[in-house]
């Protein structure tokens, strides 16, 4: 599935000498650490803003042979986070821009493109020929996913998340260390933790946490120093301070226990509570925003609810509409009339179907989701509107 395999010679170059000449004057690295660096096999899930300063400094570290897993393409709000990439480009595939990237860097460096999304079925065969694994994903039926295979393959996973201005860090199924399953023993309920898209982050913050990864990567590369294993490493931007916390191994891990029960990739979607059928909703439940403009000139009698923070109201929104917040939902209801009917919407189009959900559970009826929220509004609608 890659596109190139290769062994790296066990020797440096005279340009990877002077390359690479600050590592080798460094007792802890030297020529044996170097060479140990140009055979490493490091394995990336994810291109984007974790993956994009990890790729980056590994290959400028002289790791020899890199994989990057990733099927997406570059979109313009990526680029305040994903340093890989750049403007010229946005609509192009991640994999194209971060290897012309890399490259640039260090072309001793070998690139393994992965140019699919990591499911059950290939996770074992891809993961299998490297000797680490870095996480960069965004969402947990992924994290679950890396962290099963990892163990069940003896790799070390080098794990990383971030969120607005928070980030952690660790380092999971190494040898006698916990996994993920150990800190997380079960996902949080669907919908709980807001996405990167959803809540936003701060675009330095994967730049620090991704470096973090990449040093450990290559601490165990090297064999030196002390691993973030068994301890989680915390960091809050806001207040520029770091904490630990201490991990344990639990012995009745599913995964990584003493008598695992998983000994196999399972459905990480089902586990994790995701739906088989659009975020948005069932079909059934979700308007179209042309239809909703239609209406709205017509003179037809439309609620159109904003679920929305009240900040992303400085960035854009439908006219007329009433905003309440879907962590207000709940105790504000009495402002709605389920006599109504009534248009919810946010961003995307996934929080606007949690409160239609709620909505419908407490008794409305007449209410509906605005498929794709503001972004597909603004595409089909209104393009004057800005898109976020």
């Amino acid at each position: 599935m890659a596109t190139s395999i290769t062994s790296a010679p066990a020797s440096l170059s005279h340009e990877e000498i002077l390359r690479y000449s600050r590592h080798l004057i460094m007792p802890e690295v030297a020529m044996e650490g170097q060479l140990r660096l140009k055979q490493a096999r490091v394995l990336l899930i994810g291109a984007g803003g974790l993956g994009s300063p990890v790729a980056l400094y590994l290959a400028a570290a002289g790791v020899g042979r890199i994989g990057l897993v990733d099927f997406d393409v570059v979109d313009l709000t990526n680029l305040q986070r994903q340093i890989l990439h750049g403007t010229s480009d946005v609509g192009r595939k991640k994999l194209d821009s971060a290897v012309e990237r890399l490259r640039q860097i260090n072309p001793h460096v070998t690139v393994d493109r992965y140019d699919v999304a990591l499911t059950r079925d290939n996770a074992l065969e891809i993961i299998a020929d490297y000797d680490i694994v870095v996480d960069g994903t965004d969402n947990f039926p992924t994290r679950y996913l890396v962290n099963d295979a990892c163990v069940m393959l003896g790799k070390p996973n080098v794990y990383g998340s971030i969120f607005r201005f928070e980030g952690q860090a660790t380092i999971f199924a190494y040898p006698g260390g916990p996994c993920y399953r150990c800190l997380y023993p079960e996902p949080p309920p669907p919908g709980l933790v807001p996405s990167c898209a959803e809540g936003g982050v701060l675009g330095i913050l994967p730049g620090l946490i991704g470096v973090i990864q990449a040093t450990e990567t290559v601490k165990l590369i090297l064999g030196k120093g002390q691993p973030l294993v068994g301890r989680l490493l915390l960091y809050d931007a806001l207040a520029m301070r770091f904490r630990e916390l201490k991990l344990r191994r639990n012995p009745d891990c599913p995964v990584c226990g003493d008598n695992p029960t998983i000994r196999e990739l399972i459905d990480y979607d089902a586990f994790c509570g995701i739906r088989r059928h659009e975020d948005s909703g069932p079909a059934e439940w979700q308007i179209d925003p042309r239809e909703v403009k239609a209406r709205l000139d017509r003179g037809e009698r439309l609620v159109l609810l904003d679920v929305r923070e009240p900040h992303e109201l400085q960035i854009c929104k439908i006219p007329g509409a009433k905003n309440i917040p879907l962590s207000e939902l709940p105790r504000r209801i009495h402002e709605l009339d389920s006599a109504e009917e009534i248009v919810v919407y946010c961003k995307m189009g996934g929080r606007s179907a949690k409160a239609v959900e709620f909505l419908r559970q407490v008794g409305f009826r007449k209410v509906k989701n605005l498929r794709g929220g503001t972004n597909l509004w603004a595409e089909l609608v209104d393009p004057s509107m800005p898109r976020y």
